[in-house]
């Protein structure tokens, strides 16, 4: 998929799912949001959310100065409705604030799906101020028990696909190395592997939606759906590891 289309299929999907990463993440028993945020309470301001969607990163940073930034329309109305603010509609390639007037930017799960990667990172450099945090979560493709591994077969055996078409899956477990050659120094990269409860079929429908299948109609989404609906039970968990990177612009 060119990056035109793929820009389209993303603006679209998040527009008509507005919250649907804050719901799917919102399953697990402990935040990732919060996991995220750790190295960013002590950080001075502005932090600038990248991407932020429904921005669910603003209650683990209530008291920072704040501010998200997301193209989608659907998504920011989500999060004022909410009252998370301040916020701003903008590209993550076209941020419209000044060089070095960042304290710091979070990254949650988007880094994969942003394109083009390597403005968006520049962009990244250029609004940190020297010594500004980056801290990015992304989807590890790493750290699956075979226990897991099987959970997660399942449910791309049921929509025939064999995975979500991310423009950059660099951007997962080869993060870190892709920071580095956008000029950061990278102070961590950790994961964590999440669980997922799986006990309702209403739990399963969040999942399928949740996933980003621009190649798959919405009558085998539906039907996958459906299949998956009867592998729901109590005491059912589907792992997903994440990854957090921690970095900060390399000196001149």
């Amino acid at each position: 998929m060119d990056e035109r289309t793929w820009r389209r299929y993303v603006s679209a999907y998040h527009d008509a799912h507005p919250g649907i990463t804050e719901r799917l993440l919102g399953l697990a028993e402990a935040s990732p949001y919060a996991w995220l945020a750790e190295p960013l309470r002590a950080v001075p301001g502005p932090v600038l959310d990248l991407a932020c969607g429904s921005a669910p990163t603003r209650a683990e940073l209530a008291d920072a100065d704040w501010v998200g930034v997301d193209l989608s329309a659907g998504e920011l109305a989500e999060a004022a409705r909410r009252g998370r603010g301040p916020l701003v509609r903008a590209g993550a390639d076209a941020l419209p604030f000044g060089t070095a007037t960042a304290g710091a930017v979070c990254a949650a799960m988007c880094l994969p799906v942003l394109t083009p990667l390597p403005r968006v990172l520049s962009e990244v450099r250029r609004v940190l101020r020297p010594g500004g945090v980056l801290a990015a979560l992304v989807p590890s493709g790493s750290g699956l028990s075979p226990r897991g591994l099987l959970g997660w077969a399942r449910v791309m055996g049921a929509l025939r696909t064999v995975r979500q078409p991310w423009p950059n899956p660099q951007a997962r477990d080869g993060l870190a190395g892709v920071l580095r050659e956008a000029g950061f120094t990278v102070r961590s990269d950790e994961r964590r592997v999440y669980d997922l409860p799986m006990e309702t079929p209403a739990a399963v429908s969040l999942l399928v939606e949740g996933l980003y299948l621009p190649d798959v109609p919405p009558e085998r989404t539906e039907s996958a759906g459906r299949a998956l609906a009867a592998w729901a039970r109590p005491g059912r968990r589907l792992a997903l590891p994440l990854r957090r990177v921690v970095a900060v612009p390399a000196g001149p």
